[in-house]
């Protein structure tokens, strides 16, 4: 068990003062860090949090620190998208592309409840405003590699989060997504999804990178390069991690952005539920820092912010360290 006093240190950096902030993603131009996040209203959510996930935007707020933060009009918001009517507009990514920005996002359906996820795509010049792609969703689940919609297994079809990245090497377009394989005991079926483009809008799914047996779900992708080695981040929910009641942020290694990637090792692992879907991010500083939101205190109600920046270190295994934002001892985050 991790100490609780090392988790409480953790101070919020962006906190709104009408809404609950959740997942986000960066995109850094020039010194400007850009932030997206989820968002609900606080009137909404006081009672149930989770309603959040149906009263969801997307925000927008921009920093050259990570502690100062600027409020920017949202991105988005769920609407007619593609002759539907969308009831989500969840966790995605940006990346730049012919000085267009291309926002990858997760979308859901009113007329399938929401139980159906699917990737969608905004796209602007200069990342305030935002235009839907008309098409829209861009692509779904394969049932030949992804589990199909059967609420005898699960309460939806996973296909979210999609984070688009393009390789170093070949300059094809890739998107890690959080999906479920189609097999194996239904609570270790979670894998990060694979697809591939030439011009991020027409999309090949291809099998998952990794392997079921580990998680109900794997959310909120993110890989990274520091120093030679590519870090893939992922999340675990709570209840969702096979054998034990941790949650927080994972991570996997390897020497190419494709794989293939270590066993999952534990990075934020905390049992108090606080800190969730971590982001790696080189500061002004050069300095690498994992940015996180708060999600629950101790007596288990929903915090709903940003968390102040942790240092990150690489060890000489080539494994993460989480150091402490102040001048404190190192905070035991890793197991």
């Amino acid at each position: 068990m991790l100490p609780k006093p090392s988790v409480k240190l953790l101070q919020p950096s962006l906190t709104l003062p009408d809404k609950y902030l959740w997942d986000f993603w960066l995109v850094q131009e020039n010194s400007d860090y850009h932030l997206f996040y989820l968002q609900s209203p606080r009137s909404i959510c006081l009672f149930d949090p989770e309603k959040r996930h149906w009263n969801v935007s997307i925000g927008h707020a921009i920093t050259q620190d990570f502690q100062h933060w600027e409020r920017l009009p949202d991105a988005l918001s769920p609407g007619l998208s593609g002759g539907h009517e969308e009831r989500s507009t969840w966790t995605g990514s940006i990346i730049r592309h012919d000085n267009l920005w291309y926002l990858f996002y997760t979308s859901t359906h009113k007329e399938e409840n929401g139980c159906i996820q699917r990737i969608s795509l905004a796209t602007s010049t200069d990342l305030i405003h935002w235009k839907k792609y008309p098409k829209n969703p861009l692509f779904e689940a394969d049932d030949r590699y992804y589990e199909k919609l059967d609420f005898d297994l699960w309460c939806d079809r996973a296909w979210r989060d999609p984070w688009v990245f393009k390789h170093p090497e070949t300059g094809e377009f890739h998107a890690f997504i959080t999906a479920r394989a189609n097999y194996g005991p239904s609570n270790c079926r979670g894998v990060i999804a694979h697809a591939t483009s030439q011009n991020l809008i027409d999309w090949q799914v291809q099998p998952p990178l990794t392997e079921p047996g580990y998680f109900s779900n794997m959310e909120c992708p993110h890989l990274t390069k520091i120093g030679n080695r590519y870090y893939l981040l992922f999340s675990v929910p709570p209840g969702q991690v096979v054998g034990t009641k941790m949650t927080g942020t994972c991570y996997m290694v390897a020497d190419n952005p494709l794989g293939p990637f270590s066993p999952p090792k534990n990075f934020m692992a905390n049992p108090y539920e606080q800190l969730f879907a971590g982001k790696l991010m080189q500061g002004p500083d050069e300095q690498w820092y994992c940015l996180t939101w708060r999600n629950l205190n101790p007596d288990g109600s929903f915090i709903g912010d940003l968390a102040e920046p942790l240092p990150i270190m690489v060890d000489y295994k080539g494994d993460l360290e989480v150091k402490s934002p102040r001048n404190f001892s190192e905070l035991k985050l890793v197991a």
